[in-house]
């Protein structure tokens, strides 16, 4: 056979197969780049209305009105009706997308564990990795889910309808079974006062229920066949979208603090040992000292708002007799405060009677567990009388996993070995509130909470259930260094005074220290890494709010929705195929 011949003889196959759709399918094929390239334009979109490295300017929360649309044409569009695999592809599609937004958005566990994890070099990467590509598979089911209604029904219109349902039903699945709610969408808009007043009726969920809704329907004005479809829904989505963004216009209500709290910041180096001895100690606890007391001596200055966004400094004007804080905080921080140490109860008795104050300190608390014959450690808050004596104890319930704990430790036992600093604690069982009284004489109830449970709404909420008339959060964000975490810390726990319409004392160990209203509102602050205090004036509340009481109920709804619409459309479609085999 001549060359010519066997050219032509490969160039025939070619065509032929071709022709069957064995090399060059459908023509639906052609766009398949524009696809996946839609699914990481919206990684990178939804990537934006979240703090990046620092805080995140108000105007960037406009990105969460739209920043799905790709993702959702991706899923949706029509050339995804000619695929041969049309379930796989929407859940790598949306698959795809959440693993590029977790591994931009939670960049910052590489940084941590590189630097405090004592790990080999690559395994912080793998690491990240592991993680996004395990909470990414929540991005993968909405694409799922959306495809599967599509295909079923026939109808853009029903897949579109069920995104904002199957998207809240996703995020509590997210906070109940891998118990990482990180940055759900809605905490976009914590500075939008018009938007967060679903917040104490549905929680950050329905505000992320809105957000998906403006999605799909701006997305619909791409994907609908008919021109007045596609009109009705681009106009209804971009006129909600703008309604919705102007709400970071709007001023929230401003109530009047009426109580003092002096939030100590001692920018403890959290890589050190901190082993305090002798003199050390003395000197550190005379710097705690003066840090509690001196607020109520002299004038002291306060950011008025957030670190780093270029708010004011404004000073607090000491009253002309003498006055005492109707409370204290130290944060959770490295420094050595163990509840069965001597040492340590007599000095909190000393800060206390020198600050007339009742405290609140971070510490490592212990019990005794006959059954189990050992002693039981707990990250733990003690509360002090402004008498020295002790009032109680709130062990940290919801630790971090690898960084408090390590989980399935009969699985994963390799992991002792790569995270070197991973601390052992045990779980905490109440959460209760604890009644103090003021300077005034008055009694009122403070809950305490520990860093990570901040971005658990569900469980916050029952402090106030319980009574909590103020919310105290104390944290360690030292271990974050300068990265966005610190800031994406901040703005979930404003959510949490949304929600429960309470004051928040946020004491950090290296900041973002911070008075928050019940509005979200950064009322004042002081700079980040270094020493200092906050003579922080805020105030009491006792309502309760719809979601208080009744918790996630709206988030609860979506995911019964969810599974209801997703059993319905399972159904219809296997009567489709069903009547297409008999065909």
């Amino acid at each position: 056979m001549t060359s010519s011949t066997r050219i032509a003889s490969f160039a025939n196959t070619i065509f032929r197969f071709y022709r069957r759709g064995m090399f060059y399918t459908r023509p639906c094929m052609r766009a398949t780049w524009k696809m996946w390239a839609a699914a990481m334009f919206s990684a990178g979109l939804l990537e934006l209305p979240f703090p990046l490295a620092g805080p995140m300017p108000p105007w960037r929360s406009i990105f969460a009105w739209f920043g799905m649309v790709p993702l959702l044409w991706a899923l949706l569009s029509n050339s995804q009706t000619g695929e041969r695999h049309p379930l796989r592809r929407g859940f790598l599609l949306g698959y795809l997308c959440g693993f590029l937004w977790y591994m931009g958005n939670c960049y910052w566990i590489r940084n941590t564990m590189m630097r405090y994890g004592d790990m080999p070099p690559m395994a912080p990467t793998l690491l990240l990795i592991g993680f996004s590509l395990v909470l990414g598979l929540y991005f993968g089911l909405f694409g799922l889910g959306l495809v599967l209604v599509r295909r079923a029904t026939g109808s853009v219109h029903w897949a579109l309808a069920f995104a904002p349902v199957l998207w809240a039903a996703l995020e509590l699945a997210a906070a109940r079974i891998t118990s990482v709610p990180w940055d759900q969408l809605g905490y976009s808009q914590v500075d939008n006062a018009l938007v967060n007043r679903l917040a104490p009726w549905t929680g950050v969920y329905g505000i992320s229920f809105v957000l998906v809704v403006v999605n799909a329907l701006i997305a619909g004005s791409y994907l609908f066949d008919r021109c007045q479809s596609q009109r009705t829904c681009g106009i209804a989505g971009v006129a909600l979208a703008l309604a919705g963004t102007s709400g970071i216009l709007f001023t929230p209500p401003r109530p009047a603090p009426t109580a003092t709290a002096v939030l100590v910041q001692p920018n403890l180096d959290v890589s050190d040992a901190n082993n305090w001895q002798g003199a050390e100690w003395d000197q550190h606890i005379a710097e705690f000292v003066r840090l509690a007391t001196e607020p109520t001596a002299k004038a002291t200055t306060y950011i008025a708002g957030i670190p780093q966004t270029g708010a004011p400094l404004a000073e607090t004007t000491p009253p002309p007799y003498p006055t005492y804080p109707d409370l204290v905080a130290w944060p959770e921080s490295p420094a050595p405060y163990f509840g069965g140490d001597p040492r340590f109860l007599e000095a909190m008795r000393t800060v206390a009677q020198a600050s007339h104050a009742p405290l609140v300190v971070g510490g490592i608390g212990m019990k005794y567990s006959v059954q189990e014959q050992r002693w039981r450690e707990y990250n733990s808050a003690f509360v002090i009388a402004a008498d020295g004596s002790r009032v109680g104890r709130y062990d940290k319930i919801h630790l971090v996993p690898f960084g408090e704990y390590v989980p399935f430790q009969n699985l994963l036992t390799f992991a002792h070995k790569l995270t070197g600093r991973v601390g052992v604690f045990d779980r905490g069982a109440e959460r209760n509130s604890f009644l103090l009284s003021t300077q005034n004489q008055e009694n009122h109830r403070y809950g305490v909470f520990i860093c990570y449970e901040a971005v658990f709404a569900d469980e916050v909420r029952q402090f106030a259930r319980h009574g909590a008339e103020v919310f105290v959060n104390i944290s360690d964000d030292g271990w974050y260094g300068d990265t966005s975490a610190p800031w994406q810390h901040l703005n979930m726990a404003r959510m949490r005074a949304i929600e429960n319409r309470r004051w928040l004392l946020r004491d950090t160990n290296s900041g973002v220290t911070a008075v928050i209203d019940p509005y979200g509102r950064v009322r004042q602050s002081i700079p980040r890494h270094q020493v200092g205090e906050l003579a922080a004036r805020f105030g009491f509340r006792n309502d309760l709010t719809f979601y208080t009481v009744h918790g996630d109920v709206f988030a609860w709804l979506c995911l019964v929705a969810s599974l209801v619409w997703v059993g319905c459309t399972e159904s219809v479609f296997r009567r489709k195929q069903v009547a297409r085999m008999k065909r």
